[in-house]
């Protein structure tokens, strides 16, 4: 098929929104964290768009899937990053002809930044005709590259650099110097006195010796008297340089918005997997998911929070959890003791589902994920002075934003919500929302510390944060799923009160 976009399925390449203001959930799951840590050191590609705008459908995300599997591909990736840096001289080069004044400077760098254009794309073509490609996008660029580097354009484009850097290159003239007076001269078969002292003193040289020379920063701008003579070679040898100037003109927008376009956006894939590398390499496993915008029976297996695994990995082991939900399930209920993991199971189901929507591989051995249409997040905050809300009526006015703007079609990710008010509040307001939830068949985790909401209604599966068994006070950060044991509301009092196990121990001096 033509190709057009390697992010994009042809017909569904829409350009990329403007970030604006990242969307409340993205600091909630810590991908805020994890998007800032991926595009640290590309910010000229202005990545964020792209990690901004979900996919709609099974078909986008598997085009990026094949892509994906491709640049895992070792000659592949090289291919693509060898040209991505040659790309990034070209705009070096461009960026730095744009800041100098005087124009036949300016047009000798913009003359190497096409010459690096044109060397890259060939590049890229021969290597890209060398691999064994099975994604439909790269193929598909491919043929486009393959045609592009055929064309008139190309050619001529090609073929007018080399020209005249031949002919540059050809360029010798003489710089005499007598006190403050300087003369330029078309060389004329001058001897060369730099290689006549070289010979004198070479009979002098006894083994290695200190190199006394300085050395001297090199600066694109140029001094006055380097200007000057600039100018006077241009006069000695106006056709050259004429030559210099209509190269400019033809060509001033020589790179292909096609070419371009593929620089900036193969950089989306090219990011995460150098993020997600190191991981990998600690033996942490991501999968290409299946995907469905209907199908909510969803099934993960040892899956992780990706940004928890990139602060532990190669330091502490990094825990791994499963969870499905069948038939009639919609929401699971997470319960168990203080700092047993399930904040971090919470912002994994999240972030499962939102990589999943990017078409990026996702933290896990196996995955079959829902396409949400929007991500929404309702975590416990600090009161606000700005709004004159109480904390409880701040999370009120949240979570009816939250059920006013989500659809069938939406996720939602509520952590320890209405833990500041009394349990019978508590109880009362979480079942009131969790049974509009999953009345509107969302899909839903609720970490809560209230146990009967496990059991509010069949679409509700209950998972428990586990400890050791013979020692409650110790965490295996490992969320099953069984009934809630009852010992999750205790817990929350006992630690509100100073009355948990390891605050009894510090009181008592044990």
């Amino acid at each position: 098929m033509p190709f057009s976009s390697i992010l994009f399925v042809k017909g569904d390449h829409q350009p990329a929104p403007s970030p604006g203001a990242a969307p409340p959930f993205l600091r909630d799951l810590n991908l805020d964290q994890v998007l800032a840590a991926m595009t640290l050191g590309r910010e000229q590609y202005d990545l964020a768009p792209y990690f901004l705008a979900p996919l709609p459908d099974q078909a986008a995300v598997y085009y990026r899937h094949q892509v994906v599997r491709d640049l895992r591909e070792e000659g592949v990736r090289t291919a693509v990053t060898t040209f991505a840096r040659a790309m990034a001289v070209v705009r070096q080069a461009q960026s730095t002809a744009s800041r100098l004044r005087h124009p036949y400077q300016r047009q000798r760098w913009f003359l190497d930044a096409a010459s690096t254009y044109g060397q890259a794309v060939a590049g890229l073509t021969q290597q890209l005709r060398q691999a064994e490609l099975h994604s439909a996008g790269l193929r598909s660029l491919r043929e486009y590259l393959v045609a592009y580097v055929q064309s008139a354009g190309y050619q001529q484009l090609v073929a007018g650099v080399g020209e005249l850097l031949a002919r540059l290159g050809e360029v010798r003239y003489c710089v005499h110097v007598r006190g403050a007076r300087v003369r330029v001269t078309r060389y004329d078969g001058e001897a060369d006195y730099g290689a006549e002292v070289e010979r004198t003193f070479a009979k002098f040289a006894q083994g290695a010796v200190t190199d006394y020379r300085v050395k001297f920063r090199t600066l694109a701008g140029m001094d006055d008297v380097e200007t000057q003579i600039l100018d006077c070679v241009a006069k000695l040898f106006p056709e050259v340089f004429g030559a210099l100037d209509e190269f400019g003109r033809r060509y001033a927008s020589y790179a292909d918005e096609v070419v371009t376009t593929f620089d900036r956006e193969v950089q989306f894939y090219l990011a995460y997997l150098s993020y997600i590398r190191s991981l990998e390499s600690a033996g942490l496993e991501f999968c290409f998911p299946e995907v469905s915008p209907d199908n909510k029976q969803i099934r993960v297996e040892d899956g992780f929070d990706l940004a928890l695994a990139s602060k532990l990995a190669g330091r502490q082991p990094v825990v791994r959890n499963s969870f499905h939900l069948d038939g009639p399930e919609r929401a699971l209920v997470v319960t168990g003791p203080n700092q047993g993991g399930k904040t971090t199971f919470a912002r994994m189901f999240g972030q499962l589902h939102y990589l999943a929507s990017l078409g990026l591989p996702v933290p896990g051995r196996s995955a079959r994920l829902f396409i949400p249409d929007r991500i929404f997040t309702h975590f416990e905050k600090e009161e606000s002075l700005q709004n004159l809300r109480s904390k409880l009526e701040d999370e009120l006015v949240r979570a009816h934003q939250i059920l006013a703007s989500a659809t069938s079609r939406s996720v939602i990710v509520l952590n320890e919500s209405f833990a500041a008010t009394t349990l019978e509040d508590a109880a009362y307001l979480g079942a009131e929302i969790l049974g509009r939830i999953t009345e509107r068949d969302l899909l839903c985790v609720y970490v809560t510390f209230i146990d009967q909401l496990a059991a509010l209604n069949p679409a509700c599966v209950s998972m428990v944060a586990e400890v050791v068994p013979d020692n409650p006070a110790e965490r295996t950060f490992r969320i099953v799923r069984k009934p809630a044991d009852g010992l999750a509301y205790a817990a929350a009092i006992a630690d509100r009160y100073g009355l948990t196990y390891e605050r009894l121990r510090e009181r008592i001096g044990g």
